[in-house]
């Protein structure tokens, strides 16, 4: 039986699907594939190749770094192994016609796959979870913002969600009981949003004319300092952090969010 190592610096699965798709035009050959990844170093590498010298084998490899490419190389034709490169090959062309030096960091392509995969999930989080929906989970979200109707809760939140962060929002509304689930949520995950009277008045009003409705108590000055203040009021009891979203950017209240939150980057800059 032959035995095809499959050798990678990082998890392995790409030469492995190479080569099982090869496989498929040989039928039932009497052939295993066994992958051996996380191979960094030249003492792994001379690991790897005495394990195929022992046996009827040959590698399959995809590192990216150059000098264990090269290491492997030498150990295979040292020891008579069939060694077959990947990946060395399509990066020595790429980097002609690119007039660029590849990285050669592991694991990279596995990266911008899980970031891809967690910006999708969070996104679809995120608009279940708008304006209150769904607030039994509001445990899964890693951000929670709140306030009164039109302080930018929802673009925010879509915002985070496209960096990668669970996030939801809720409405402050004067009357209406908060969900317990939010009340009951580490205060350091809850942000509330606020912004000058004025300016919430002209957001209002101007909603009101979109939808074709009247705007009487809607964008009353009076009625929305009074939900301004209840709002604050309601996030100093709770020692929620507020940030005041007058003439500011998405982007820039979102900064200030991850800020103020402390929050690592859910998506590493390399991946967008």
């Amino acid at each position: 039986m032959l035995t095809i190592l499959v050798v990678s610096d990082a998890t392995g699965e790409t030469a492995e699907r190479v080569a099982r798709s090869a496989l498929v035009q040989f039928g039932d050959a009497p052939v295993s594939v066994a992958r051996r990844g996380g191979v960094r170093t030249p003492e792994q590498v001379e690991d790897v190749i005495a394990e195929a010298a022992g046996q009827n084998s040959m590698i399959i490899h995809t590192m990216v770094s150059n000098e264990l490419r090269q290491k492997l190389l030498h150990e295979a034709r040292l020891h008579g192994v069939d060694a077959m490169d990947l990946m060395g090959p399509v990066l020595d062309r790429l980097a002609t016609h690119l007039h660029l030096t590849p990285q050669e960091e592991p694991g990279l392509f596995s990266q911008l796959t899980e970031a891809q995969s967690r910006r999708i999930e969070a996104v679809e989080f995120a608009f279940c979870h708008d304006d209150g929906q769904r607030p039994d989970e509001l445990g899964q979200a890693e951000i929670v913002l709140v306030g009164v109707s039109r302080t930018m809760k929802t673009p925010t939140m879509l915002y985070l969600a496209y960096q990668g962060w669970f996030a939801a929002n809720v409405p402050i509304v004067p009357g209406i009981p908060l969900p317990q689930t939010l009340l009951t949520l580490p205060r350091e995950r809850v942000f509330e949003l606020n912004m000058s009277a004025g300016r919430l008045v002209e957001l209002r009003r101007a909603r009101a004319s979109h939808l074709g409705v009247p705007a009487t108590t809607y964008a009353s000055l009076p009625e929305i300092r009074a939900e301004l203040l209840y709002s604050r009021k309601l996030a100093v009891e709770r020692d929620w952090r507020g940030i005041d979203v007058t003439a500011k950017s998405v982007e820039e209240v979102s900064r200030e969010v991850l800020l103020l939150g402390r929050y690592e980057a859910a998506i590493p800059d390399s991946e967008g």
